[in-house]
């Protein structure tokens, strides 16, 4: 056991540098800890930067946060994104002859989904 606390703090040097190979250990909690320990912590940036940045968004070592644009600079598709879908016992209700294309495609998925649960709780059954 000892041996594997030793091996713990051992640097690994390669060609990138210097790097840990395995994860430290659990600290252990000072007092009893309770609500404030698990608290949100203050957020540092002002209101100004959170309302014309994208917080968090960037992925890159070296980027910044992406600026929000005016709802003009996005493509329309994207306002859509979030528009209600409807259910496949709205879509039984109406003709099918009539539905858009959308919806009918959207009618055959779910009706297909259906029918395949239906049958595979009928053979669970036998």
């Amino acid at each position: 056991m000892n041996c594997i606390k030793s091996l713990r703090n051992l640097p690994v040097t390669s060609e990138l540098g210097t790097f840990r190979t395995f994860a430290a250990g659990a600290k252990a909690k000072k007092g009893k800890g309770g609500a404030a320990a698990d608290a949100p912590k203050q957020s540092t940036l002002s209101k100004e930067v959170k309302s014309t940045t994208v917080v968090g968004a960037n992925i890159l070592k070296d980027g910044t946060d992406p600026k929000i644009l005016p709802d003009s600079e996005y493509p329309e598709w994207l306002w859509h994104l979030l528009d209600k879908k409807p259910a496949l016992s709205e879509l039984r209700r109406k003709n099918i002859e009539t539905l858009p294309y959308e919806d009918l495609k959207r009618f055959v998925k779910l009706d297909n989904r259906a029918r395949i649960k239906e049958n595979n709780t009928t053979k669970a059954k036998n």
